[in-house]
């Protein structure tokens, strides 16, 4: 399902309990509690990629990766698109032959 850190049932079962409530405001947002988004890293205006897994709802950080390969190196925008410097060689390869 995610590419970049792939979550199992497993994951699920052993997930850790915060203690942390909250609701979900008129807009639907939820607000994220500023000592969880210091301890993962999330900062203010990062993007957070939303996944549904069962009944869970789960947010991963967003880390942009090739379409083709899910590399992270040396990242292009193309046509709306995000390719690695690698692929966009081999896809210039090609269209040379």
């Amino acid at each position: 399902m995610m590419s970049n850190n792939p979550v199992t049932e497993k994951d699920l079962q052993n997930m850790q309990a915060t203690g942390v409530v909250r609701k979900v405001d008129d807009l639907g947002r939820v607000v994220l509690p500023k000592e969880l988004r210091k301890i993962l890293d999330v900062e203010e205006r990062d993007p957070l990629e939303i996944f549904v897994l069962g009944e869970y709802i789960l947010l991963h950080k967003y880390t942009p990766t090739c379409i083709f390969c899910g590399s992270m190196d040396g990242m292009e925008n193309y046509k709306g698109k995000m390719v690695c410097a690698g692929c966009m060689e081999e896809m210039v390869a090609r269209n040379q032959e």
